[in-house]
C-alpha cells in the first residue's frame, strides 16, 4: 500500500551506481559522483528532501550523500527543515558491529536520518539493534532484505530518480534499479530515467521505447520481462514525452538535472492543490 506523504515538501529517492558501459558514452564513474552531487545539492535547496537506500559497505555514494548533507547544512538557512534519509536494508546492516553503527549515528545523526529496517521491512532502533549479534547473511536474505528496503522507500517517497546501475554481480532478484524502476511503475510513482550513463537505467529505457534506435539491451538480466507492458505514459512525472525522451539519453548533467526540477514542480503543484 503506498503511504501518503502529507507534507507538502516532496520526497525524491535517488537510485544510482557505477555502469560497467559509462565509457562507451564517453563518461566515467566520476560523471556519476557529479550527478548525484548535482541533483542532492538542487534537490535540497528546493525545499525537497531526498531518500536514498543505502549500502555501508564501502559505498561510495553513501559517503558522498553524508557529505553533501553535512556542506548543505552548513550553508544553508537554520529554519530549512529539508533533509536526507538513508534506509539500510537488513542484510546491509546485519554484517556490522553495532559499535560502528552507533558511531555513524552519534558522527551525522544530526543532519541524516539513518533508518534500519528488520528482516520483515519493520524500522527498528538502534537500541534493538543492540542485542543482534553480526552475522553475514545468504543469499536468501540478501534477496529478500533487498527487495523489502525498495518497497519500504518507493511507499515513502513521491518520486524517484535513476541513473546507471550494475546489470552483473548484484545481490537480489534482479538489478536493484531494476527493482526500484519496477516497484515505482507498479505503485504509479514518479519516474525519471536517465539512460545517457548507460547500465540498467539505459536498459529501463529502451524497454519502454523512449530510444529512436535499436540498441539491444546490455545483458540477459533477470527481470526483464517485468517492463513489457509499461510505457513512457506510466512514467507519471510531469514531463512531456519529447522531454523524457531527452532526459532518456542526454549525458548532459545540467540538462538533465534541469527537466527533472521542472517536472518535480509539476507534482509539487498538483500536491499543493
Amino acid at each position: 500500500m503506498k503511504v501518503i506523504n502529507n507534507n507538502t515538501q516532496l520526497i525524491v529517492a535517488i537510485s544510482i551506481s557505477n555502469s560497467s558501459d559509462i565509457e562507451e558514452f564517453g563518461l566515467g564513474d566520476d560523471h556519476l559522483r557529479e550527478a548525484m552531487s548535482e541533483f542532492a545539492l538542487y534537490i535540497l535547496s528546493a525545499g525537497m528532501n531526498l531518500a536514498y537506500g543505502g549500502d555501508l559497505r564501502n559505498d561510495e555514494f553513501t559517503e558522498l550523500l553524508i557529505e553533501l548533507q553535512s556542506r548543505y547544512r552548513h550553508y544553508s538557512e537554520p529554519a530549512c527543515s529539508a533533509r536526507v534519509t538513508s534506509y539500510f536494508a537488513w542484510p546491509v546492516h546485519i554484517c556490522i558491529p553495532v559499535d560502528d553503527l552507533k558511531q555513524l549515528y552519534s558522527k551525522y545523526g544530526r543532519q541524516i536520518q539513518f533508518v534500519l529496517l528488520d528482516s520483515e521491512g519493520e524500522r527498528m532502533s538502534i537500541d534493538a539493534r543492540q542485542d543482534i549479534l553480526p552475522w553475514n547473511p545468504n543469499k536468501d536474505e540478501w534477496t529478500s532484505g533487498l527487495t523489502k528496503m525498495r518497497d519500504v522507500v518507493c511507499n515513502e517517497t513521491d518520486a524517484r530518480i535513476l541513473i546507471g546501475g550494475r546489470v552483473e554481480g548484484y545481490k537480489g532478484r534482479m538489478p536493484g534499479i531494476a527493482e526500484e524502476a519496477l516497484l515505482s511503475f507498479q505503485k504509479k510513482q514518479a519516474l525519471y530515467i536517465l539512460g545517457g550513463y548507460g547500465g540498467c537505467a539505459r536498459d529501463i529505457v529502451k524497454k519502454i521505447e523512449l530510444l529512436d534506435s535499436v540498441e539491444e539491451v546490455s545483458s540477459d538480466w533477470a527481470g526483464q520481462e517485468n517492463f513489457k507492458n509499461f510505457t513512457a505514459i506510466d512514467l507519471n512525472n510531469g514531463l512531456s514525452l519529447e522531454e523524457n525522451q531527452v532526459l532518456a539519453q542526454t549525458p548532459f548533467i545540467d540538462q538533465a538535472v534541469a527537466l527533472v526540477l521542472h517536472g518535480l514542480h509539476q507534482l509539487q503543484i498538483k500536491k499543493i492543490r
